[in-house]
């Protein structure tokens, strides 16, 4: 008896995650999406798995919107609680101050407003929180920070499908989804699933971002594609998005990132640079228009 009822149990668990699994129950009875104060459009910058270079994209892609388009004020929020990397590869430091209204006021370098996690905690200091206190942070950077006026606020999201991609995806009104992966079937696989995710919560998916496309010998110059070539393009293709652009892995790229000098803003003229520079071109292009920031959608 008792093992039937455990079964029976299991059957509509079963049962139910098949019915979550088709979006039907994620789209069903979503609360509105209430705008973040003075903020325009929010870009998500998200991976299905880690150390695919995910922040590293994140910063330059903020970077470059703000290089393509100067009339554009920029902001970044660094979404990933438990390793952020936003203070590092922007060369922040310190505690933000507080407004009048007890709200942070972003840090801000090379022209671009920042907030962090990292801006509040030592940069060693191992934070080991469950879920609520999670939550409860990711309310306070989403809600609790006086951005001012920001055409686009791009949003590096930590690694996976977990609590909070879905608390940003089902409270905030998301202008767009770019997905970072790497040219490796395993990575593919979970960029997959990452862009799976959003299109269940009714975020649209801009396109995928092929990082690590291929190695740029410093010396020589010479392209190998050491994790494979185009898969990325292969699952657009098969999803029906686009790749946005192919990164090289460059040593330049990752000791810029390194030592808090992001490449677009460090050698805003090199191929590197330009490579993100694009991205950000066809992300602004792929931007609803006429957004009312105070609308609740």
């Amino acid at each position: 008896v008792i093992m039937s009822r455990v079964m029976g149990r299991v059957g509509r668990l079963a049962s139910s995650f098949r019915r979550s699994s088709t979006g039907g129950a994620m789209q069903r009875g979503l609360p509105k999406r209430w705008p973040i104060a003075g903020v325009k459009h929010v870009v998500v910058v998200a991976s299905g798995k880690g150390g695919v270079g995910k922040s590293t994209t994140a910063v330059n892609l903020a970077l470059g919107v703000a290089a393509v388009d100067k009339s554009l004020a920029v902001g970044l929020l660094d979404a990933d609680i438990y390793g952020p990397s936003v203070p590092r590869m922007m060369n922040l430091s310190g505690q933000p101050e507080l407004s009048k209204q007890d709200l942070m006021i972003p840090l801000t370098n090379y022209g671009i407003k920042c907030m962090s996690m990292g801006f509040l905690v030592e940069e060693k200091a191992a934070i080991v929180w469950r879920g609520l206190m999670v939550m409860s942070a990711l309310q306070k950077l989403l809600r609790g920070v006086e951005w001012g006026h920001l055409d686009v606020l791009v949003v590096d999201m930590p690694p996976g499908t977990g609590d909070t991609q879905l608390s940003i995806s089902q409270q905030v009104p998301l202008s767009g989804a770019v997905i970072v992966t790497t040219p490796q079937d395993i990575a593919l696989l979970d960029a997959r699933r990452g862009a799976e995710m959003f299109r269940k919560v009714d975020v649209p998916v801009l396109g995928l971002v092929q990082n690590m496309s291929c190695f740029v010998c410093p010396s020589c110059g010479h392209h190998t594609p050491i994790f494979g070539e185009d898969g990325a393009q292969r699952v657009a293709e098969e999803m029906g998005t686009e790749v946005l652009g192919d990164v090289p892995l460059h040593l330049s790229i990752r000791e810029t990132s390194d030592t808090g000098r992001p490449v677009v803003a460090s050698a805003p003229d090199s191929p590197q640079a330009e490579v993100y520079k694009k991205i950000a071109r066809r992300v602004l292009d792929k931007l609803p228009v006429d957004i009312d920031p105070f609308k609740p959608r």
